[in-house]
Formats: C-alpha cells, sequence, structure tokens
C-alpha cells in the first residue's frame, strides 16, 4: 500500500511538472513610429544644388532597374518604380508550370477558375528634395505591391527596412560625388 501510494505521489508530481509550462517571453516589439520611419527616410546633402542631388538619385534608381516616372526639378518631386518578376526563380518555376497544366486542362473542361499565383512585385520610389539654406533634405518613400498572375492586387505596404534606405542613400552619395567631378 505504501508502495501504491509513493508511485501514485510520484506519478502526480511528473504530472504536474510535466504539465508546468515554462515561458521564454520576449519583449514585445513596439511599432516603428511615423517619427522613426521619418527619420530613417530622410537625409541631408551638403549641397543646396537640388538639381545636381534630383540627378543623382535618378542615375541611382535607374541603376537599381528602376523607370522614371515622372521628375520635376521646380517642385524636388521625383517617382519612379521597378517590376520584378517574382514568379520564375530560375529557369523554370514548378509552380508556374503546374498551373499551366492545370490551366490547360480547366480550358477543356471550361468550369474551373484559372489558378492564381504571385508573379510581380512593384516597387514604388516617391522622392521629395528641398532646399535648407546651404543644404538639401531629401525623403524617400518606397511601397511595394504584389500582384498576382491575372494583375490583381495581392499586396500593398511600405518598405520599413532602414537597411533599403541606408543603401539607397550610400549610392545617392556615392553619385553625387561623381556628378560633382563631372562623369
Amino acid at each position: 500500500m505504501k508502495k501504491l501510494l509513493l508511485i501514485m505521489a510520484f506519478c502526480s508530481g511528473l504530472a504536474i511538472i510535466g504539465c508546468t509550462v515554462i515561458s521564454h517571453q520576449q519583449a514585445p516589439v513596439a511599432p516603428i513610429t511615423q517619427l522613426q520611419t521619418r527619420e530613417f527616410q530622410t537625409r541631408e546633402f551638403d549641397t543646396n544644388n537640388t538639381k545636381l542631388i534630383l540627378k543623382a538619385m535618378i542615375n541611382v534608381l535607374q541603376d537599381d532597374g528602376f523607370v522614371i516616372k515622372n521628375a520635376d526639378s521646380e517642385l524636388g518631386l521625383l517617382f519612379a518604380t521597378k517590376e520584378i518578376n517574382i514568379a520564375k526563380t530560375g529557369s523554370t518555376n514548378s509552380q508556374e508550370f503546374w498551373n499551366q497544366v492545370f490551366e490547360s486542362m480547366s480550358k477543356r473542361q471550361k468550369q474551373e477558375p484559372k489558378q492564381t499565383y504571385n508573379k510581380i512585385k512593384i516597387v514604388e520610389a516617391s522622392i521629395n528634395v528641398s532646399e535648407l539654406g546651404r543644404r538639401s533634405k531629401v525623403r524617400a518613400n518606397f511601397q511595394a505591391k504584389i500582384l498576382d498572375n491575372l494583375g490583381n492586387a495581392v499586396d500593398v505596404y511600405p518598405v520599413e527596412d532602414q537597411k533599403y534606405y541606408q543603401d539607397f542613400f550610400m549610392k545617392v552619395d556615392k553619385s553625387i560625388f561623381l556628378q560633382k567631378q563631372g562623369f
């Protein structure tokens, strides 16, 4: 009887310990504030030649595969887009292949809807250049859109990666230097 009680107490103890959840909670990540976003989207340059800065940014964006949609040097505004085919991850994409197979089968049956998949990512750039005395301030804003194979928007979101903006402004710095040197 003592053995049975001892075994039951031991098993109860194991059950209690086994059901105990040890929680390793991480500190909640605070969302980025509008002020923090504006801070990493903005950079000042040591020239008040806004046309030079706009030209340097146009060169950087074109080097990165963007197409300039609109530029106004008087207002200091620049708009550009870049399309990336995300459906193809190499020479062949198995998802696209199988979608084509199923599409041809559905054409025969004429009653099944067309299969959709994410096809295009469009990155849009909106840039504002302002003269500040002997300096200039640039604010760049990038937004991404995901479109499916039918052209419907699947997702739209702002690019909030600080490193993306740091890399962009570093390229603009280099481009301004090259512009000043006559390249």
